[in-house]
Parts: C-alpha cells; structure tokens; sequence
C-alpha cells in the first residue's frame, strides 16, 4: 500500500470516523479537493510545509480555504489537526491510503486504461466488463490516450499491467533479434 505508517493511521482514523457518519465518500471527496488545491499551487504546499511560518498563520490560511471548499466538519476538524500537528506534507499519502481503505469496503477497483486512439463506447464498456468479471469489483476505469503506444492498449490494475501494446511487441520482437545474432 502506498504510505508511510504515520500516513496510514490518520487515514484509518479519519477513514473510521466517516464511515461511523455514512460519510465514506463524501469526506474523501472533501480530502481530494483540499489535496488538489495543494497539488496545484507549489506556493501553497511550500508555505505549509515551511518550519518559519507560525502555525497560527498556517491555521488562518487553511480555515480560509476550508471555508472556500464548503466542507464537513469531520474533513475539516481533520485538515486543521493536520495543520496543527505539521502533517500537512504526507497528505497525498492520507488520500491514498483512505482511498485504497474505502475502495475495499465499497467493492471498487480502479483500472487505468492507456490507449494510442480514443475507444468507442462499445469497446470501454467491453473492457470495463471484463475487467469485473476478472477482478469480481465494481470497476473504475481512468481512460488515458498514449500515442506512443502506436497501437493496442495497456491496462494496469493495482499492481498488475496488462500491456497489449504494439510498441511492446516491437520491443519483444527486438529482444528476440538481439538474441538470436
């Protein structure tokens, strides 16, 4: 699992908490959306992450943001405790690991799907069902076009990659010749 240990126990905890509240994906949703506005200011990340800011100023600008985002008070009472606790900087590993928790209990695998050429409508929903019928969970598929591929398709679930590209057969295929001379 992706995470450190201290990672993983305050994604238990918060992940404990919500699903006492029926809350599982609306407070993974919140964590997410709090995650992104951190993943896309580089700012924002370093100010939290910066030991000369006080902790007072670091709490002001999360409430600020919090207040912006529109979120329980589960998922912010958590972010401020971060906040607090100067653990702002492993929260994508938190939102890891509560996802990861949470698609265990709601049955659901994610699969992303790299393709050189947009699929059909017919062909995602082929995949998908295959997809189920090999992993027995609900499957949610992240569609990815790769040019590089060339043609084919590469699908990774968890750990496991399926690649059915050409440019990996055009690599096999230049191994065996490597071999053979």
């Amino acid at each position: 699992m992706i995470g450190s240990d201290i990672a993983k126990r305050y994604a238990r905890a918060l992940f404990d908490i919500a699903r006492e509240e029926d809350k599982i994906e609306v407070v993974y949703d919140e964590l997410r959306a709090f995650s992104s506005i951190l993943k896309e200011s580089k700012d924002l990340a370093d100010f939290f992450a910066n030991p000369v800011f006080d902790n007072s100023d670091k709490s002001a600008v999360a409430k600020n943001i919090i207040g912006k985002i529109k979120m329980s008070a589960t998922t912010s009472n958590f972010l401020m405790l971060l906040v607090d606790k100067r653990r702002v900087g492993i929260l994508e590993q938190i939102e890891a690991c509560y996802q990861k928790y949470m698609d265990d209990v709601l049955n659901k695998v994610r699969v992303g799907v790299r393709t050189a050429f947009p699929l059909s409508k017919e062909l995602s929903a082929r995949i998908k069902e295959q997809m189920e019928g090999l992993t027995r969970k609900n499957v949610e598929m992240v569609i990815e076009e790769d040019p590089s591929l060339l043609g084919g398709v590469v699908i990774g679930v968890g750990d496991i990659l399926y690649d059915g590209s050409v440019r990996a057969q055009l690599n096999s295929i230049r191994e065996l010749i490597k071999e053979d001379m």
